[in-house]
């Protein structure tokens, strides 16, 4: 089954710059082979949903390898059965509406 997650990894007890942890993560992800979108908090990852989890897990061995002693991770997913849907095509349905609302906005007559 296809997933399309939204994975934040916070180490703890590691101080408060944890840029080298998110690193390590996102070199897991990478190496996985799934696609990935990370922004400021957090990273996109899509593909099938053993591989994910593999990765998410293999996300946290390597924090805790690099010393952590704990981890806090958010997860939130999605799946859908009636179509197959990337990240691609949620973020231009969104784009579009937008442009759309531009569009028709910037028609209308100035009362």
């Amino acid at each position: 089954m296809k997933v399309i997650v939204d994975l934040c990894v916070v180490p703890i007890g590691v101080g408060v710059s944890v840029s080298a942890y998110v690193t390590a993560c996102e070199r897991v992800l990478k190496k996985a082979g799934l696609k990935t979108f990370m922004h400021a908090y957090g990273t996109n990852i899509e593909g099938e949903w053993e591989e994910v989890f593999e990765a998410v897990k293999q996300c946290h061995e390597t924090v805790h390898e690099m010393g952590a002693p704990r981890i806090s991770t958010t997860i939130r997913l999605g799946t859908r059965t009636d179509r197959a849907q990337t990240m691609e095509e949620k973020i231009e349905s969104v784009e579009r509406k937008l442009r759309d609302e531009t569009s028709t906005a910037s028609s209308r007559p100035v009362r």
